[in-house]
């Protein structure tokens, strides 16, 4: 298990820390030019403040890295990015970039979602061992030697409960850390659909990222996860028909429109257009909708 000590800004992590019961962040890059690469799903990513704080101060579980436009990392996690407003992180994120900030101008960011995340006390921060002042960005640790397993001990040793990580059974008190099951934050989950759709509409191929949605198949109200296989990208009026039962995909991955919309509102012509069509999925197996879903949707929601 490897961990990745990221640099923050202070004003990022107070504000944070402040905000109860959160359940995943974005910790963000300025530059948005290059994704980060350095753990894999469901590894230790912590936070340490600038110098001369050199103290790991929380964390979180990385879970998945991208480069989006700032309007949509507001749009997907509000006060999770670390602000009170968009304003406000346009403000944090200026402090950063090179070029100046319009205001208006979406430029990208890369985006580093963690669930779980974790603010310790500062009588409880630990001082990052084997750390270089020249360190712009963060730095990979191996959890199960060296300066990695010290920053594990002393995790586990202090924090136990409040970090999202155990001992693996069988293993020593201070031995490998085994994650604990995780379940994904609603602005990850927009995210990731967003992403495994390529960014376009399942239905009607749709690019415009602003009326566009991640929508869920069975609802999270009626225990529907936030899981990809249990999402579709969506035009946004697309959307609000599939949520209201006016339209749905069947489990072979066809659009259906029910005749509801031409006897309530005696309209629908573009809708009725696309019913039928195939829809777009994902490449990645594990990323298209679920059959199981599909079905759920198309008995419990749809009105054919």
């Amino acid at each position: 298990m490897r961990a990745f000590v990221g640099v923050t800004d202070q004003d990022w992590y107070d504000f944070l820390k402040s905000q109860p019961h959160l359940d995943e962040v974005n910790f963000w890059q300025p530059g948005g030019k290059q994704q980060f690469r350095a753990l894999s799903r469901g590894e230790l990513f912590l936070f340490k403040l600038h110098a001369p704080k050199d103290f790991i101060v929380g964390g979180g579980i990385f879970w998945y890295s991208t480069l989006i436009p700032i309007n949509l990392a507001w749009e997907s996690f509000k006060e999770s990015n670390g602000a009170r407003t968009l304003m406000d992180m346009r403000a944090l994120i200026g402090k950063f970039r090179k070029e100046p900030d319009y205001r208006i101008a979406d430029y990208t960011i890369g985006c580093i979602l963690l669930e779980q995340p974790f603010f310790l006390p500062e009588t409880a921060w630990i001082p990052v061992p084997d750390w270089n002042r020249n360190i712009v960005q963060g730095k990979r640790y191996d959890l199960s030697t060296g300066p990695g397993i010290s920053i594990w001990n002393q995790l586990n040793r202090r924090f136990t409960g409040v970090i999202p990580y155990t001992a693996r059974e069988g293993s020593p008190r201070y031995g490998e850390p085994a994650l604990v099951r995780q379940r994904l934050g609603q602005g990850t989950f927009r995210i990731m659909v967003t992403d495994a759709y390529g960014r376009r509409c399942a239905v009607t191929n749709e690019r415009t990222l602003p009326a566009l949605d991640a929508a869920h198949i069975k609802p999270y109200s009626d225990s529907g996860e936030h899981a990809v296989n249990n999402g579709i990208l969506l035009r946004r009026d697309l959307h609000a028909l599939f949520d209201q039962g006016y339209v749905t995909i069947n489990p072979d991955m066809k659009f259906e429109v029910s005749r509801k919309i031409r006897e309530e509102f005696e309209n629908g012509i573009d809708y009725y257009r696309l019913h039928g069509a195939e829809i777009r999925v994902p490449d990645d197996p594990l990323n298209r909708p679920d059959r199981e879903y599909l079905e759920w949707h198309n008995t419990k929601k749809y009105n054919g």
